[in-house]
């Protein structure tokens, strides 16, 4: 299967499954680059992209469960944690990168004006977590970056961290661009590289087992394993907060809503996940106790779509593991 569209969707790939909390597949394949640059290991660290949203949810989460925010309080305006969690917050989605050089990017996704009054409906959005980014760091007085590695150890990960903590060559390549040329140990996403690497939207770095591990933290309490956070939290992360035609939304996670989404036909509509523009995803079926990462540097062949791989591997992992 990875084998399959090396060179041609992805020069590197980590696919890794877990079941009843335990590891029955792993395996990696590929290079750093199209050029080479070195294997791809089982523990390489992948730009996660959008991945990090659910991260840095899990930090906010965290929080709460400790008492230093709220989920339904205010944190700016009328917007909730809640709000920005399930991205309902009214935040436009995003904005062109090459409108903000001379701009303080978490300043600019505080000020912006919303698109839709809070609560009122699904914008899926950068800024909402590029806000909460900086309304964490606000909150608790800690920059964003020690803050948001510190608690995720806390948690029980390993390598999870910003690109100041990767060594740039030991990380599959992203895209070349006009701007940068070719992005490798840096962040991809623009935004982020505009806020200096560090964000609460994108910008952080890990291996399959990291982010397996965030999925374990969620899927754990609902089979009797110990979980660092309350079972009310991961339930309510895990289930529905707002509506959309494409995916449901619960707190940071995204939600299965048909078979055309990239977890596959054949994970149940209890499915969770999320997925990064750079080519990774993680989806959890919490029925079937079931927790498939997918990792690639699918942007370093170009701006397509991955869903059918994900939802193939997806697929081949029920199938196997879990039928």
């Amino acid at each position: 299967m990875l084998e399959r569209h090396l060179r041609a969707r992805y020069s590197a790939a980590v696919v890794r499954v877990e079941r009843g909390g335990r590891v029955v597949y792993e395996r990696a394949a590929g290079t750093m680059r199209d050029d080479g640059g070195g294997s791809v290991y089982a523990d390489t660290r992948f730009d996660l992209a959008s991945i990090t949203k659910v991260f840095v949810a899990t930090v906010a989460l965290a929080l709460v469960a400790r008492g230093v925010l709220t989920l339904d309080a205010p944190l700016a305006g009328a917007v909730t944690l809640r709000m920005i969690l399930a991205h309902t917050g009214g935040f436009r989605s995003g904005a062109d990168f090459r409108t903000l050089f001379g701009e303080h990017i978490e300043t600019f996704a505080l000020r912006e004006p919303l698109v839709a009054e809070p609560g009122e409906r699904v914008v899926y959005s950068d800024l909402g977590f590029l806000a909460l980014g900086a309304m964490l760091a606000r909150v608790t007085g800690r920059a964003l970056e020690p803050l948001v590695e510190n608690e995720l150890r806390a948690l029980g990960s390993e390598h999870i961290t910003f690109a100041r903590g990767v060594r740039h060559e030991a990380i599959p390549a992203t895209e070349r661009d006009a701007w940068r040329g070719l992005v490798q140990g840096r962040v991809h996403d623009e935004k982020a590289a505009l806020a200096g690497g560090v964000a609460g939207h994108a910008g952080l770095f890990g291996d399959a087992l990291d982010v397996a591990r965030l999925g374990e933290w969620y899927l754990a309490s609902r089979h009797g394993r110990p979980s660092p956070l309350p079972d009310t939290l991961t339930i309510a992360a895990t289930t529905e907060q707002a509506a959309d035609p494409v995916l449901r939304r619960g707190l940071g996670w995204a939600l299965k809503t048909s078979d055309d989404n990239s977890c596959g036909a054949l994970m149940s509509p209890e499915t969770f996940g999320h997925t990064g523009f750079t080519g990774t995803c993680i989806w959890v079926d919490p029925v079937r106790d079931l927790n498939v990462v997918v990792l690639t540097n699918a942007v370093h062949y170009g701006r397509h779509d991955l869903r059918d791989v994900r939802a193939a591997i997806c697929d081949a992992a029920v199938e196997a593991y879990a039928a």
